[in-house]
């Protein structure tokens, strides 16, 4: 055997050319299939520079993207009992919680933070959609309280940003309870005369838009987000008729008066900062 060409030469060519690539170097947007480079992707508030699709953003960027100079405090969250009902489908839910909060690094769905928006104080809640389809829970009902007493007490705008596809169905009617008690919050943001704005994100779906989501003062939307309460084709089958073009798109229920705006992503914090800048008042000058 020759030892240089059979052992020491592969030792240092494994060495000149790594084979491992990371699994994130590329993402590939799923309206046009253009392959993107994640950093750019990342650097470009996830929307893509083909199409202007906007992509499912991640939390921490989404919330670094509107703060002022990518500054914000995370408020904790209460803790709730993890499985009330016992459920168990094709897994348990305890399983199932325990995958997900080792996948996303959080505890559900649901991600409060406190800053300011182009110098106006504000309070935001923003949906992770990769926990469990940002599906709302006891836990997510326990965020969207908090963000709203800590808006209270500092005298801030509540902001919530929506990315779920309804009530978790592993909590029954105890997910079904949030939707009153969510409404009931926004509710105390707004008899405190703060602002109370909702960005709607693909997709804002079910039991979460048909309670809070839909209650702002102001109702913006990202581009090409689906919004309503049961899916498409589900009404279709139930009215036995073709639905109009871009029904439950963003375009079309702004057409058709059921939010305020629909803005790009890259212009959001100035456009919230504007809003919530018009309808805050100064402390001692309350709405009534």
């Amino acid at each position: 055997m020759n030892w240089l060409t059979n052992l020491v030469r592969p030792k240092i060519q494994a060495l000149m050319h790594k084979n491992e690539v990371p699994d994130n170097l590329w993402d590939k947007c799923d309206a046009c299939e253009h392959m993107l480079f994640h950093r750019d992707l990342v650097e470009n508030s996830y929307v893509c520079h083909q199409c202007q699709n906007h992509m499912r953003m991640d939390v921490q960027v989404r919330l670094e993207s509107l703060f002022d100079n990518k500054t914000f405090v995370k408020a904790p969250l209460p803790k709730v009992l993890a499985d009330p009902l016992k459920f168990r489908d094709s897994k348990r839910y305890t399983d199932r919680l325990k995958d997900y909060r080792q996948k996303t690094g959080r505890d559900d769905a649901i991600v409060v933070a406190s800053g300011k928006i182009e110098g106006q104080p504000a309070v935001v809640a923003a949906f992770d959609f990769s926990f469990m389809g940002g599906s709302m829970g006891m836990a997510v009902g326990e965020g969207i309280l908090t963000a709203a007493d800590l808006a209270i007490n500092t005298h801030s705008a509540l902001i919530i940003i929506p990315a779920s596809g309804g009530a978790r169905m592993q909590e029954g009617i105890l997910s079904m309870m949030q939707m009153p008690r969510t409404t009931i919050a926004v509710e105390k943001v707004r008899e405190a005369g703060l602002p109370y704005v909702v960005i709607l994100t693909n997709p804002t779906t079910g039991g979460v838009s048909a309670s809070f989501a839909m209650l702002g003062d102001i109702t913006i939307s990202e581009p090409q987000a689906i919004i309503g309460f049961a899916g498409a084709r589900v009404i279709e089958e139930t009215i036995r008729q073709k639905l109009p073009e871009g029904f439950q798109r963003a375009e079309y229920l702004l057409d058709h008066g059921m939010i305020d705006m629909v803005v790009h992503r890259h212009k959001l914090a100035e456009t919230v900062g504007r809003i919530i800048g018009m309808l805050n008042p100064r402390p001692g000058h309350l709405r009534r």
